[in-house]
C-alpha cells in the first residue's frame, strides 16, 4: 500500500493501526498554546470567525476511519474523530460565489480544496485519533483528514480556513 494512490484502496476491512505504529512526515515538533490559540476562518463568509480549542471542541463531532499514506513511507488506517467543516461553513455564512476552502497551518503549510468536495469525501478536522487526543507529532490540535489525497495535504497544526 506505500505507493498505492489512497484514492485506489478500500479500506473497510483493513485493521486501525495502532498509535504507535503511526508514521510521520513533516514537522513533528509545533508547540501550540492553547491560551492564545484560534482556528480563524476568514475570507468569502458574512461572519468569520476566531474559535478557541474549547470552543471548537463544542461543534458537532464524527469520527472515521480514514487511510493516510506518505507514498513510499508509511500507511495508517486511522479511526480520527474532530469537527466537521460544514457545521464551521454553516456558522460562518459562506457567500454563494465561494468554491474553495484553503486549510493553513502554522508553519504556513496549505492545501486548497474545493467546496463540492466536502460532500463527497471524509474531510474534516481532527482533534483525536484512535479514541485518544490527537498527539503533538501528529499536528495537535488539529489536523486535516483528507480522504483520498495523500499525506502530504493532510496539513497539520491548522490555525486557519480561508474561504475563496
Amino acid at each position: 500500500m506505500l505507493n498505492m494512490n489512497p484514492a485506489d484502496i478500500d479500506n473497510r476491512d483493513l485493521e486501525v493501526d495502532p498509535l504507535n505504529q503511526f508514521g510521520t512526515m513533516g514537522p513533528t515538533d509545533v508547540a501550540i498554546d492553547l491560551k492564545t490559540y484560534r482556528l480563524k476562518l476568514t475570507g468569502k463568509v458574512e461572519r468569520p470567525l476566531s474559535l478557541s480549542y474549547d470552543q471548537v471542541l463544542k461543534y458537532p463531532s464524527l469520527t472515521e476511519t480514514v487511510l493516510l499514506i506518505c507514498p513510499g513511507f508509511f500507511s495508517i488506517n486511522g479511526r480520527w474523530t474532530g469537527v466537521d467543516f460544514k457545521s464551521l461553513l454553516q456558522e460562518a455564512q459562506i457567500k454563494k460565489e465561494a468554491q474553495y476552502i484553503d486549510i493553513v497551518g502554522a508553519q504556513e503549510k496549505g492545501v486548497r480544496i474545493p467546496l463540492k468536495l466536502l460532500d463527497q469525501k471524509k474531510i474534516f478536522l481532527a482533534y483525536q485519533v484512535n479514541g485518544e487526543t490527537l498527539p503533538q507529532k501528529h499536528g495537535f490540535p488539529l489536523r486535516l483528514v483528507y480522504e483520498d489525497a495523500y499525506g502530504y495535504d493532510w496539513v497539520k497544526y491548522v490555525n486557519e480556513i480561508v474561504v475563496s
